[in-house]
Formats: C-alpha cells, structure tokens, sequence
C-alpha cells in the first residue's frame, strides 16, 4: 500500500515538471476531510468518484500521454493474469510459457485497502519483470519499466499486462446478494499522475469511464479465472468485523 509520505515524495517530484492543482495535492497526501463517495454505475462497472464536498468538485482524470508516460517510469509492479502470461509468452518469442515464467517473471505480494471501505485486499501473482535484473526487495519500488522506449512508446504494445491498461484506476469485485460478482472502481492516487482534475459536473468524464469499464471488468474477470486456475492468490479481510 501507499504511504502518505511516499505519495508525497512522488507528488513533489511530479510538481518540478508539472502543476498541481493545491486542492489535488492536499487531497492526495491525506488532508482533506470532505471527501465524499460519487458512484456511477457503467456498463456494468460501479465508479466510486471522489468528491470534494465543500467546494462541489469531483475528481476527474484524462490521460495526458505522449507528454506524459510516468506510470511507465514508475511503475511498482506488473502483476500477470494468466491470459497475460499467454499473451506476452507468444510476443517476447518463447516457445512455452514454462520458459518464459522462469526467465521473464518473479513473484509479487502486497496489499491494497478500498478508497472509500474497509477491505485489504492481500495479493500473491506472478509478476513482469520491470527490469532483467529485477530482485525481490524491489517489488512495490518504482522503475523505469524495460519496455519503454525514449520517446514514451511500449515495445510490447498492445500485448501489455492488462494491469497497464487500467492506470490509474483501482477495481475490486464484491458479491450482491444473489452471490454474483460486482465490479467496482475508482482511481489509485499514487503521486506520480499529473491527469487529475476537478470540475464541477461529471460531464467531461463519462466518455473516459465508458471506455474503462470494458477493459476494467474484464480484467477483473481475468483476475479471477487466474486466481481460479492458481495462478495467483487473493485474500480479502474485512476491518469491520474485527
């Protein structure tokens, strides 16, 4: 998980070439107290939008690549679904996914707490090597990932881990009361995206998260039969029950 102080660190670096807006900073390192839940229910994702009730602002995002491509530069981990193990064995040329788990990933673990609930999350996948060299201590430190080219493009494109694809949002799934999966998202505030935004109606932001939401919950989807087929391993815990 983020500390407030890394998020920080990584939002000073970010304000030597960029401009944040005050309002966005205090919010990501944890110094606004009106910080209200907006949900949004498309195509099949429920958006939770953060909301800054005492100005009627929302939290909005759009990606500013090429100009940008920090989630590249800094990238914590790239955890693996297993359609992503297939679909990046076939593009880096090897012949059998043995051979490229073995030579092109290492096991992550780590843990993510909802934006706006009381679940952590626990996670165990087999991760993407971000550099060839890469070792455990530096899961969850951010590098430069191997795949980027200087002028912000990625040499594996488009056969990515899905998990590039959904920067910056964040996705879970819960049940309802049938016992079906329900998707839900919402954006990770890392400090090191500039695309963050406020505006005063929501507007702007319905064609970004019609786009997303295809790609989030099949993703989730993904996670699943990964976890299913063990690939991978999750664990939920819920704080209001302790």
């Amino acid at each position: 998980m983020h500390t407030r102080n890394s998020v920080k660190d990584a939002l000073d670096q970010l304000a030597k070439t960029w401009k944040i807006d005050p309002k966005l900073y205090d919010l990501q390192v944890g110094l606004r107290d009106d910080i209200i839940d907006t949900t949004l229910n498309i195509g099949g994702v429920i958006f939770h939008i953060p909301t800054l009730s005492r100005d009627g602002l929302y939290v909005l995002w759009k990606c500013l690549w090429p100009d940008c491509h920090n989630c590249c530069e800094r990238q914590g981990r790239l955890p693996l679904t297993k359609d992503d193990i297939a679909t990046i064995t076939k593009k880096l040329g090897y012949k059998s996914k043995a051979e490229f788990v073995k030579n092109e990933t290492r096991i992550s673990s780590w843990q993510e707490q909802e934006a706006f609930g009381n679940i952590i999350t626990t996670l165990s996948m087999i991760s993407l090597k971000r550099k060839k060299d890469e070792r455990e201590e530096d899961d969850g430190t951010p590098l430069r990932c191997r795949f980027l080219d200087d002028k912000g493009y990625c040499g594996i494109h488009p056969d990515k881990p899905g998990v590039c694809w959904l920067y910056p949002f964040a996705s879970w799934l819960e049940s309802d009361r049938n016992g079906r999966p329900v998707v839900h998202a919402t954006f990770q505030f890392t400090g090191d995206c500039p695309g963050f935004y406020l505006e005063s109606t929501l507007d702007s932001a319905i064609p970004v998260l019609q786009d997303y939401a295809a790609k989030i919950y099949s993703y989730n989807m993904a996670v699943q039969r990964t976890t299913r087929e063990n690939y991978g391993f999750i664990n939920f815990e819920d704080l209001k029950r302790k």
